[in-house]
């Protein structure tokens, strides 16, 4: 009989992990709490307009194609990617405009026009990401670091690599000019990182967008997430929505299945966590089953979580095209480190904020009715660690947006929306069951990063694993990619290892 896979949560790392176990023969289900699939990637559905939920921006795209290739299928039969040009563009707090694609010649022409003695350094900044991305990405993202030796072997490499340096001061070695310094070091914000803690090591997303390239799925987000639960549903996975998950079921110290919100229970051979992995274990898991690793403790009180965000989706009556503004905008405040110290260590809200300004409609008008303009912008907020309460923060926190955008953007913004919805740090913690409300779980710094982040297979049960954000390698969706991957190799592993132990057991019964 076929091995079974309960998946809990339908996020990307559950929804690639469901697609790489089906294409290998298991026996797949997953169970959302909401009412369709995506976790982050969910799709609001306005009068027209369909807003992404999450994630926005494709990168390593070949990691999408290769979960398609082991079915035997074709990506681009399901899901159609179309570049973007500009990748970003990055506005200065006085509206002057970078913008950057993966040709280097208009790189460096568009540092020259800050900067000219910024070019060489730039491009002695891409040589050693290049080996960054090589060690970071290419060889240890899709490996588990299961045990402390794990990390022991690759110390010598984060020491040549200077991983004890935070992304932005090792942008400010080769980087003179302060506006393309937080240029080229805003990338940990992407992740949930603050680009003044964060190690050095994620200054390789930079380079993997220069080698793979930053791409937009026609039909938005959603219409990748629709092209993965098709191919499940080919593969013969079943999705089960509107469920929550009450308890994962442990016998002798191993994972069985699940008990539902009603009482009914479901057994597997195998479970994965695609839920939030401190609810997974504070929530799911009674505290008989845990060791202090992994106690309430730990993730309450030792672990330090990202930033969340503040969100507000918009389609307006008019459209904007007016060249000013390209596909994924970021528009940084005036100040910076004075802003991201308030966002993660004094967890206040500031007046100023620095904003990503999504507007799909100018690569695929379908996102909105015709004539019509779909946006969303999105600004870091603190946790909930913090003393702000979101019930009336919420309101003049986006009137404050909303009048920056039509003062410097969009005019006559406000008189011409007509579709909105707006998510805050309560619908992380309350929806998504993110603890602290964070956006992207735990923090990456160093000391919560490869063996010292959440494992992608529990020390405290077999044969419980763990995708997305929360565990290695971290958030995005390249890293929750490889953590579904991280998974499916170690299920596989474990079927070879029981394997050869029951052959073992006859040949010695014989």
């Amino acid at each position: 009989m076929k091995e079974k896979v309960i998946i809990i949560g339908s996020g990307f790392g559950g929804l690639g992990a469901a697609a790489r176990l089906a294409a290998q023969g298991y026996d797949v289900e997953l169970f959302e709490k909401r009412d369709k699939p995506g976790g982050r990637g969910y799709v609001y559905e306005i009068d027209g307009f369909k807003f992404d939920g999450g994630p926005t921006v494709i990168t390593a795209p070949f990691m999408f194609d290769d979960i398609f290739a082991l079915a035997g299928r074709r990506r681009e039969d399901y899901v159609t990617f179309v570049p973007c040009d500009p990748f970003y563009r990055i506005f200065n707090h006085e509206g002057r405009r970078f913008d950057y694609n993966g040709d280097p010649e208009f790189i460096y022409d568009q540092i020259a026009q800050w900067s000219e003695k910024d070019v060489e350094g730039y491009k002695r900044f891409m040589a050693t990401t290049k080996a960054i991305f090589q060690k970071g990405f290419v060889e240890l993202a899709d490996k588990p670091f299961l045990s402390i030796w794990d990390m022991v072997k690759i110390i010598p490499d984060l020491l040549r690599l200077q991983s004890h340096k935070t992304v932005y001061n090792y942008a400010a070695q080769f980087i003179e000019d302060d506006f393309l310094r937080r240029c080229f070091s805003f990338h940990p914000l992407l992740v949930g990182g603050n680009p003044f803690d964060t190690t050095s090591i994620y200054a390789m997303i930079h380079y993997l967008e220069r080698e793979w390239g930053v791409y937009y799925a026609m039909g938005g987000t959603g219409a990748l997430v629709q092209a993965l639960v098709r191919l499940i549903e080919e593969l013969n996975g079943r999705f089960h929505y509107n469920t929550s998950v009450s308890e994962i079921l442990i016998e002798n110290r191993r994972a069985v299945g699940i008990r539902l919100g009603d009482g009914t229970i479901h057994r597997a051979d195998h479970v994965i966590s695609n839920a939030d992995v401190a609810f997974t274990y504070k929530n799911l898991i009674a505290p008989q089953h845990r060791s202090l690793r992994n106690s309430d403790f730990r993730y309450d009180k030792l672990t330090r979580y990202s930033m969340s965000l503040f969100v507000i989706y918009f389609g307006t009556k008019r459209r904007y095209n007016t060249g000013k503004l390209a596909h994924h905008n970021i528009i940084l405040g005036e100040r910076y480190r004075g802003l991201l110290k308030d966002i993660f260590k004094n967890k206040v809200l500031s007046d100023d904020f620095s904003l990503y300004l999504h507007m799909p409609t100018l690569t695929d008008p379908s996102m909105a009715p015709d004539g019509h303009e779909a946006f969303y912008v999105l600004s870091p907020v603190p946790h909930l660690g913090g003393d702000i309460d979101w019930t009336t923060a919420a309101k003049p926190y986006r009137d404050a947006i909303m009048q920056f955008l039509e003062d410097n953007y969009l005019p006559d913004l406000q008189e011409n929306i007509v579709a909105e919805h707006t998510i805050d740090p309560l619908h992380f913690q309350n929806t998504l069951n993110s603890q602290m409300g964070s956006a992207f779980s735990v923090e990456p710094i160093l000391t919560q990063s490869a063996w010292f982040r959440p494992h992608n297979r529990s020390e405290d049960v077999d044969n419980l694993y763990f995708v997305g954000a929360g565990t290695h390698p971290g958030a995005g969706l390249p890293g929750v990619l490889s953590s579904s991957k991280i998974a499916e190799d170690l299920i596989r592993q474990s079927g070879q290892r029981e394997g050869v132990e029951t052959a073992v057991s006859h040949l010695a019964l014989a």
